[in-house]
């Protein structure tokens, strides 16, 4: 059984000792300073914090544009600034191939663990590859936020060193949870929201990444379970504003969960599907924030979403993350409801599994507090929860 989330309070300064049997103590920060980070001649990002320890983190992030990994970088940052641990930030740009040379990079310049946000979501190959250099330095691994293994390969990465661990989220939660939100916001605003008053809801999907665990599971259970809402209140189940499309969707094709790509989509959208030919798309579903922020930004230009003190009508949109961006647009009465993914949370998880390893200790050393996968028992998951304007 998953064991229960409690708070989990970090000690804002801490003595780390050495990583054990692995790294080297050479200081590659470049002096003291603010903590602040700089970009290298390299590409990479390196902190100019003195360092308080032998411990030099290396963290890859698949891309510095998302902005939910924007608030866990600037969190996490913050978090070994504080522990007084040296640490490099290197930028995918959500190329596997740029990821795997700075890694490459990273060890062969003395990196003491590596914390990983890898670009390909849910690929074992990928997956393993890393675990492979890692285990090969001897220094720990910690993969977070996406998946490194699908349902049927679930452990088969994690599971092969004991010196890796994995701090993200239980993907599906996320798509039940947006579901359960927007069935429920349905059922109480059906008649205003149909717009058209055919006795449907029409609506506009818009996913992040093809193959990516997160994106798959929010596109599916968003739509399922507010069906199975709506369908309990007695309501019809909801329906794709294009019934050319098949597959119920619209890709990022860059895989970057683009508040771009969303506005690009939704205003062509708009173009033909809309109250002036009676058939406007009532209801948008994104599977991030970002995307969100986009289709509102369209929805803007042609008079929606514009607030609850401006004029024009209001189309419901729902997003995850609960970015600060996010919430200012529920607070103002342009977007509907998100689900929070704990960035906070997710960093002091990383952090903590960084003193782990520079104490020496089992990287899953004192995490009972978190909520542990039953199948996997380095797997931690950051729970997710309903955002509408509260914290």
């Amino acid at each position: 059984m998953k064991k229960k989330l409690l708070a989990v309070m970090l000690t804002a300064t801490m003595s780390l000792g050495m990583f054990a049997g692995c790294g080297n103590s050479d200081d590659k920060s470049g002096g003291s300073g603010s903590g602040k980070n700089a970009t290298s001649a390299s590409g990479k990002e390196t902190s100019d914090k003195k360092s308080d320890s032998d411990a030099n983190v290396a963290v890859f992030y698949y891309t510095y544009s998302d902005t939910y990994i924007a608030s866990v970088r600037t969190l996490l940052d913050k978090r070994l600034d504080e522990m007084g641990v040296e640490y490099q930030d290197y930028d995918g740009n959500s190329n596997q191939t740029t990821q795997n040379e700075q890694i490459d990079t990273a060890i062969q310049t003395g990196a003491t663990m590596l914390a990983v946000n890898i670009v390909t979501s849910g690929s074992v190959d990928a997956s393993s590859q890393i675990v492979d250099k890692a285990q090969a330095a001897g220094i720990p691994v910690v993969f977070f936020n996406r998946a490194v293994e699908d349902d049927k390969t679930e452990g088969e990465v994690l599971g092969s060193y004991d010196q890796c661990a994995f701090v993200g989220t239980d993907a599906p939660e996320a798509g039940h949870m947006q579901g359960e939100m927007i069935g429920k916001y349905l059922s109480e605003n059906f008649d205003t929201v149909d717009l058209n008053g055919d006795g449907k809801i029409s609506y506009a999907m818009f996913m992040g990444q093809l193959g990516n665990a997160e994106a798959i599971y929010r596109t599916q259970f968003a739509v399922e379970d507010a069906d199975k809402v709506l369908k309990e209140a007695g309501k019809p189940a909801l329906e794709y504003f294009d019934s050319s499309n098949s597959d119920k969707y619209q890709v990022d094709q860059d895989g970057n969960w683009s508040a771009t790509a969303s506005n690009n989509y939704m205003t062509t959208n708009l173009s033909q599907y809309n109250e002036g030919n009676n058939n406007m798309i009532e209801l948008v579903i994104c599977n991030n924030d970002g995307m969100a922020e986009g289709a509102i930004s369209a929805l803007n230009d042609k008079g929606y979403n514009l607030g609850t003190d401006k004029d024009g009508k209001s189309i419901p949109v729902f997003g995850v993350d609960a970015t600060d961006s996010a919430k200012q647009l529920i607070g103002d009465g342009k977007m509907t409801g998100t689900i929070k993914q704990d960035a906070d949370g997710m960093a002091d998880c990383i952090a903590q599994l960084t003193q782990n390893a520079a104490d020496g200790k089992e990287i899953m050393d004192e995490t009972d507090a978190y909520t542990i996968s039953d199948k996997v028992s380095n797997k931690i998951y950051i729970p997710y929860g309903e955002y509408t304007g509260e914290d």
